[in-house]
């Protein structure tokens, strides 16, 4: 059974592990540790037991907040598991007061936006090969709510 909770330091080494498997340009262990002692930072796990089934990222500043991260291992996928951790960001952020959730997604990627459509997010822009490796465009993508 899956379970979310927040990020810890012993999920860090499976996390940039997760990285590394899901991304080209991926978020090293330092960089995943540091976001333990960012305040504006709120990171939760979806664990199967002791395994780091999947991971979300955010940073919230005024209210407002960007989703950096989001991966769930491929032998944990078309589970569900990365709409529970969306919405259970989405949770936690409104009770800290967030109005807002935006991310930016490749243009190719069909999979993640279909969920980010099913959950409510609506395209608000495009940032011209943002990512690399290979070069692509991102959908910047937003969801408000009421709080």
């Amino acid at each position: 059974m899956i379970e979310i909770v927040n990020m810890t330091a012993e999920h860090v080494t499976q996390i940039a592990h997760l990285e590394t498997v899901c991304f080209n340009d991926p978020w090293s262990e330092r960089s995943i540790a540091s976001e333990l002692d960012n305040k504006l930072s709120l990171w939760l796990v979806a664990l199967d037991a002791d395994t780091v089934a999947g991971y979300i990222g955010s940073q919230t500043v005024l209210g407002e907040t960007d989703m950096m991260n989001v991966a769930v291992s491929p032998d944990y996928r078309r589970q569900g598991i990365g709409e529970q951790l969306i919405t259970a960001l989405i949770e936690a952020l409104k009770s800290q007061g967030s109005h807002s959730l935006m991310l930016e997604v490749r243009a190719s990627n069909e999979p993640a936006k279909s969920l980010y459509e099913k959950l409510g997010f609506a395209s608000v822009g495009l940032r011209k090969n943002y990512y690399r490796n290979p070069k692509e465009d991102a959908l910047i993508l937003r969801k408000e709510w009421q709080i």
